[in-house]
């Protein structure tokens, strides 16, 4: 059976990341993979079936929360930053090649959704990783938001941003917005109902919290991942895409992919962006089994 053990490695600032080792039956150093979650989630997110399906396949697997979520340190809490959410990957990386049940030159990296967009920057610019998996990856900030937010919208977000940088200079801690609501009246980074219903499925006390930084918004439409898929080659990349993903945006991954490098792979998926967790999960994991099976070894 795979064995689920709880893990912790320090980041920059002396900071506690923590999260889940999941160890596959046998003996000696194994092929492994890196994970963690997108925009404002956790490991218990619906990313554990995809964990035990990759250990199941003979992999080591790290699955750990970001810095200020979760099980991991840092503050403030749930502020997203994602340039350092990806310098603390390279830190998971570094602590997966220290385990004595890991084959140092065999490691690949699976992120999704906005860690997707982390997993295209890692595979271009971090050559210890073997091959990269960005499901339903974030392309482009700028352009999500320009069909996310209507244009009489802009301005009330724009001010909302300086008004907390304003705070922020005066001592104020940063400001907050709820990360789903169906309520117009309440700023939320989604309120499409199947986000809504991911977001706030069952999870346990003190897993997960709805509320994100209002700077946050601001940093993931200045995030573009998009720029550098060309750089990911020659590391393999498969790029799995929801034909109507209306958060991470169909037309904007697949012109994604066309810019990419060989080697590289494309699946595409029926449904939404949070298909792949769900509804088709078999299709989304066993495909990134099969690419970490040919490129891990």
């Amino acid at each position: 059976m795979v064995e689920r053990t709880d893990v912790e490695f320090e980041v920059d600032g002396g900071i506690k990341l923590r999260g889940w080792l999941f160890v596959p039956p046998g003996e000696g150093r194994r092929p492994a993979i890196t994970m963690a979650h997108g925009y404002a989630g956790v490991k218990e997110h619906g990313l554990e079936p995809f964990a035990r399906a990759f250990a199941e396949a003979g992999f080591v697997v790290l699955l750990h929360d970001h810095r200020g979520f979760g099980a991991s340190e840092g503050t403030p809490r749930h502020d997203i930053d994602p340039w350092r959410q990806i310098a603390d990957w390279r830190r998971a990386i570094s602590f997966l090649e220290s385990l004595d049940v890991v084959d140092p030159a065999r490691i690949g990296l699976w992120g999704t959704s906005y860690a997707g967009g982390h997993a295209i920057v890692l595979g271009a610019t971090d050559r210890r990783l073997r091959c990269v998996v960005a499901q339903v990856p974030t392309i482009s900030g700028y352009e999500q938001g320009l069909r996310r937010i209507a244009p009489e919208s802009v301005a009330a977000i724009e001010e909302a941003f300086a008004d907390d940088d304003r705070a922020q200079l005066r001592g104020e801690p940063p400001r907050r917005q709820a990360i789903v609501s169906a309520d117009p009246a309440i700023p939320a980074s989604y309120r499409a109902k199947d986000a809504l219903d991911f977001y706030l499925q069952p999870l346990p006390d003190g897993a997960w919290e709805n509320n994100v930084t209002v700077r946050s918004t601001r940093a993931a439409r200045m995030y573009e991942p998009g720029h550098w898929i060309a750089r990911v080659s020659p590391t393999p990349l498969l790029m799995v895409a929801a034909t109507r993903d209306a958060i991470t945006l169909t037309d904007l991954e697949l012109a994604a992919y066309e810019r990419a490098l060989q080697p590289k792979r494309l699946v595409t998926i029926e449904g939404g962006h949070f298909d792949p967790y769900l509804s088709q999960f078999r299709v989304s994991s066993e495909a990134a089994v099969e690419w970490f099976r040919q490129h891990l070894g």
